[in-house]
């Protein structure tokens, strides 16, 4: 039987026993059937968690653009392999077909070659959701070249550090870049990085918004009379298995970012498995996640995932409130989206406006929502059930990371019951454990602990860039030979996880662990409370205590905060139990968040804990001014 498209419960059990007694036959068989190699493999698998290093098809010889772009080409080429919806409604989308796409990725490795870029080397994309940014990532690994996208919403600062660690030659850009309402003007956020780099011998330019930017003699250059008179035939580089395949930078809890290495083969056969599973993607559907190609998300479900399974990818520049905050919807009833993607913090933010933004759109085209980022919590699941999925459509709330390269537990649409704030169960080959604090695994159900995967997976990061200790210290020193999530998790009576935070957001409140991710769920159920989150502080009885930010909803912000205050922990009592009970409560207009959605929890801390002599860089978050009127107005 083949283990690559599961369609049903039984399917999943029988897929998943066999993939956890015999892994490497697991993965074998589904690299030999579903992909394009040149060499066959010599080993499937080894690895060693002390030294940490992990080998997977070893030996094996390919390029991914190929299995993304040249092997569609004779069944699929006049198909639309990118959709691109600009952030103007008004500017025409735009349909780029296998075939073209194929011609674009050729020219564009061309470019690069032809600008001294060979196998290995680094190069930064530092460019707004248009084509061209998943253009240069394919090209980049056409050549050999290793890409590290940067989300193009990064202060100069962020950029210099990213390009200083990885030693970037070559920066892909755009004179600027429109955001809703607002142009952005990247050229010079890269002009001003750069002088800090001294790696970096060319900056290709592309024109997005006819800004006339200045352009930098013997470094800068127009991308597109280079296209122009580019060849459209590049023959692909061939790869070795465990060739790196980019860098990309997650943020540290402290100090430098860290620079997560991704090769080539594993990666592959992951994501395009996981995208296959996880959206039940069929021939002829328009797959849709909304996430920025400088993340993870946008790596793996936007570009190489849904690729290499020849599927149809739209790709969005704008943001979900501009025009106004009908604009998912409109897409999805414009494309005819089947499967769609996005973060519970965008869900939140939507579910806030009112419904009309909503009705006057047809979403009966959806088949499959997900979610990705956080947990997702009740009452944000609800909305998205009921008034986008209209009760029929199956919601994936997957969990997975940076370092994981793939979604690792996630429901399978019309296979897994699915329960609200769980992502449920593993995907086959993943083997996760929960651990106690000391070290021991947690066997049985209605547990909770913290989240190990205990077994490799093919698309597990390999190193962080240039500081392999850094790596093991990181994800394989808490737990001997296991790969340590960060996360807490709790399994639930029938074998469900859900996931509680990060094992820094469990506060230990009077002896208790209590995890916030509850908390915030019970809080959020209150009728006028649209977003909230909870951080622990010194507390000189109990150790710490509960400090919570509460964002309201316009009904909530003629309420009387005393009553609102007692509503909230009467609701935290009655969820939870009155020791969840919070001591201070601060009515905010907004978070600190990161560009991908997650709340700066630890900014919070440090002013919940009168600690606010070092923030750290605060420039490259969402919103960066809410930090300043969160301390102005924190409760002493």
């Amino acid at each position: 039987m083949s283990n690559y498209h599961i369609k049903h419960l039984e399917e999943y059990f029988q897929v998943y026993r066999k993939s956890v007694r015999n892994p490497e036959s697991y993965w074998e068989e589904i690299a030999e059937e579903h992909f394009m190699w040149h060499k066959r493999w010599d080993n499937v698998l080894s690895y060693d968690f002390e030294k940490p290093e992990f080998k997977w098809f070893e030996g094996a010889q390919l390029n991914i653009t190929e299995n993304c772009i040249d092997r569609h080409l004779r069944t699929r080429g006049d198909q639309t392999a990118i959709l691109f919806e600009p952030n103007n409604p008004d500017e025409e989308a735009l349909h780029i077909t296998y075939n073209e796409l194929h011609d674009r990725v050729c020219k564009m490795a061309n470019v690069l070659k032809a600008e001294g870029i060979e196998k290995g080397d680094r190069v930064c994309i530092y460019l707004p959701m248009i084509p061209e940014l998943a253009v240069a990532v394919l090209a980049c690994a056409r050549i050999g070249a290793i890409h590290s996208v940067v989300f193009a919403g990064f202060s100069s600062t962020a950029l210099a550090t990213r390009i200083n660690d990885s030693n970037c030659k070559m920066v892909i850009t755009s004179d600027g870049s429109f955001r809703g309402s607002k142009t952005i003007d990247l050229k010079g956020i890269v002009d001003e990085g750069l002088k800090k780099c001294d790696s970096v011998e060319t900056v290709l330019v592309v024109n997005r918004i006819d800004s006339g930017v200045e352009m930098k003699e013997g470094r800068d250059k127009w991308l597109q009379p280079l296209l122009d008179t580019a060849e459209a035939t590049c023959e692909p580089e061939i790869m070795d298995a465990e060739d790196p395949l980019f860098i990309l930078y997650t943020s540290g809890s402290t100090g430098t970012p860290k620079g997560m290495v991704h090769t080539t083969a594993g990666y592959m056969v992951y994501t395009a498995f996981t995208f296959k599973n996880v959206f039940q993607y069929r021939d002829g559907d328009v797959y849709w996640c909304t996430a920025d190609i400088g993340w993870i998300t946008g790596h793996s479900y936007i570009v190489y995932g849904p690729l290499a399974n020849g599927a149809t990818s739209v790709m969005f520049e704008g943001v979900p409130s501009y025009p106004d905050y009908g604009r998912f919807w409109e897409i999805v009833d414009k494309h005819k989206v089947t499967q769609f993607y996005t973060a519970p913090t965008a869900i939140r933010a939507l579910a806030k406006e009112n419904l009309e933004h909503v009705e006057k759109y047809d979403l009966s085209s959806l088949k499959v929502l997900g979610t990705v980022g956080e947990p997702i919590n009740e009452e944000a699941w609800h909305w998205y059930d009921e008034n986008i999925g209209k009760k029929k459509c199956p919601i994936v709330d997957t969990w997975w990371q940076t370092e994981t390269g793939g979604i690792m537990i996630s429901p399978i649409p019309y296979s897994t019951p699915a329960i609200p704030t769980f992502a449920t169960l593993p995907l086959p080959g993943i083997q996760p454990a929960l651990m106690d604090e000391e070290g021991k695994e947690i066997k049985g159900n209605q547990v909770d602990g913290r989240l190990c995967i205990k077994f490799p997976w093919p698309s597990m990061a390999r190193t962080i860039w240039g500081n392999h200790q850094r790596y093991k210290d990181t994800y394989f020193s808490a737990f001997k030979n296991m790969y340590f999530t960060g996360d807490g998790a709790l399994r639930d009576s029938v074998g469900y996880y859900r996931i509680t935070g990060r094992v820094d957001d469990v506060v230990i409140v009077s002896g208790h662990n209590l995890g916030t991710a509850p908390i915030e769920d019970a809080i959020n159920e209150h009728p006028a409370v649209a977003e909230s989150a909870i951080v622990g502080y010194p507390h000189e009885v109990k150790g710490n205590a509960l400090y919570g930010y509460v964002i309201l909803k316009e009904t909530g912000e003629t309420r009387n905060q005393d009553n609102l205050r007692k509503e909230i922990n009467q609701l935290i009592s009655d969820r939870i139990g009155p020791i969840a009970k919070l001591d201070k409560i601060q009515f905010t207009s907004g978070l600190p968040k990161t560009r991908s959605g997650k709340i700066m929890r630890r900014i919070l801390r440090k002013i919940a804990s009168n600690d606010t002599s070092n923030l750290g860089d605060t420039s490259t978050l969402l919103n960066p001014e809410v930090v300043q009127e969160v301390m102005d107005n924190v409760i002493k």
